[in-house]
Parts: structure tokens; C-alpha cells; sequence
């Protein structure tokens, strides 16, 4: 193989693969919802997701995107947005919760999502997170909201897991105190936190690994040899 660079092709490393978890932590689970609504149903399914994640284990917080200005309207080191990117690094997995308008993600949760940078320096918010997803629906069962979310966390370099949740008719769906009745639909969001949380414990310690690339090896050899090499400084 005379196109391939030797020195950045690396054979499978198992044992970084396999290696135990040892990490004494909770797993840390970052939930973004969007709406700014009182009463609103994407913060709620979310809410209703918080509950089962501390059941199974996990630390959770949960970003209050009120006073979360638009993107280029503001410099980046408004609180809000420091707060954002601050927890999205302090976790490990994420939930992504939008309503669905005009057949889209609303612009609450676009806003927070564009927020987030491939990259910081050296650091990459998002790269190697597990996600997951869930929608909320005014009327019937749509999943346009999740599709369009799927392609974002796969365009962020996030490990977007297999399941996710759609609610149609969420008004329906929940109880005068914001809890969600019992229902297929409620079963299907234990299904998915449950299928997070077991995702998010076999990738801790290993996301970095998983997320490495040969293409971003050879660019770094190429930098490095041009510097090394170069007549003068």
C-alpha cells in the first residue's frame, strides 16, 4: 500500500479497547431542552428523563437555555454561553430535546446546539459524547425533529446512540403536575435513557480512542515535520 503513511496507521490497540473501567464518577449526563414556554413539554419529557437517569446512576444537569443570547449577537465569553460549553465538557453523554416546529427543530435548541464548537484550542466539546435524542410533537407522530438532531450530533462527532423518542399530542401525554402517564410512549423513554446509560458506561475512557483518526494523524505528522524541518524561525 505505497499511498499509505506508515508512521500514522496504527494497528488496533485491543487493550485500550477493553481495558476496565475505573473511573469512580457517576457518569455525567449533559440535557438540553427547547422551548422557553411555561409550561413547556420538551423541558417536562426532559424532566421525566432526569428522574430515570439519577435512577440509573447518572449525574445530571440540565442547562436553562433562558437568557441564552443568539449566536455572533454576543462575544463568547457571555456567561451563558461559558456555561453551555463548560457543562457540554464536564460531560460525558448528552439529551437532546426539541420540539418540533414548522417540521424542525424549534430555534431554542438550534441556538444552544450552534453555541457549541467542533473545537476550543485543543479541546472539542462535543467530540466522542453520547447522545441521545427525544422530540415532542403538537400533533401527530412526527420524527423529523430527531432525524435533523441525528445529523447534527453526527456532524459534532458525537456517538448518537440507536434508539430515540417521538411524543405525538404531548399535551395529552402529561399530568396536571408535569408528570408523564403511564404509556407506550413513556416506556419507550426508559427504553432510550436506559440504552444511554449502558452506551455511556462501556465508551468511558475509551471515546478519545474511538474518535482518533488517521486523516487527523498524518495532518499532524505533516505539521510537525514542516516545523522540524523548516530553514529558520
Amino acid at each position: 500500500m505505497p499511498v499509505l503513511d506508515q508512521e500514522a496507521f496504527r494497528p488496533i490497540d485491543r487493550a485500550r479497547l477493553f481495558a476496565e473501567d475505573d473511573f469512580l464518577h457517576a457518569p455525567r449526563i449533559l440535557m438540553l431542552y427547547g422551548s422557553l414556554r411555561e409550561r413547556s413539554y420538551s423541558r417536562l419529557l426532559t424532566e421525566e428523563a432526569e428522574r430515570l437517569l439519577k435512577a440509573y446512576g447518572a449525574d445530571v444537569r440540565i442547562f436553562d437555555p433562558h437568557g441564552l443570547p443568539l449566536v455572533g449577537s454576543v462575544p463568547d465569553d457571555h456567561p451563558k454561553v461559558q456555561e453551555l460549553r463548560g457543562l457540554s465538557i464536564w460531560s460525558e453523554a448528552q439529551v437532546w430535546c426539541s420540539p418540533e416546529r414548522h417540521g424542525a427543530m424549534s430555534s431554542v435548541m438550534k441556538t444552544q446546539i450552534d453555541w457549541l464548537p467542533l473545537s476550543s484550542g485543543a479541546v472539542r466539546p462535543t467530540q466522542g459524547r453520547v447522545l441521545a435524542l427525544m422530540q415532542v410533537c403538537g400533533g401527530s407522530q412526527s420524527f423529523n425533529t430527531v432525524n435533523q438532531l441525528r445529523i447534527l450530533g453526527r456532524w459534532m462527532r458525537m456517538i448518537t446512540i440507536p434508539n430515540q423518542s417521538s411524543v405525538p399530542k404531548a399535551f395529552t401525554e402529561f399530568d396536571e403536575a408535569g408528570r408523564m402517564k403511564p404509556s407506550a410512549y413513556y416506556r419507550r423513554v426508559v427504553d432510550v435513557m436506559e440504552e444511554l446509560m449502558k452506551f455511556t458506561l462501556l465508551l468511558r475512557g475509551r471515546s478519545d480512542y474511538l474518535t482518533e483518526r488517521y486523516s487527523e494523524r498524518v495532518e499532524s505528522a505533516a505539521e510537525l515535520s514542516k516545523r522540524v524541518n523548516q530553514r529558520a524561525i
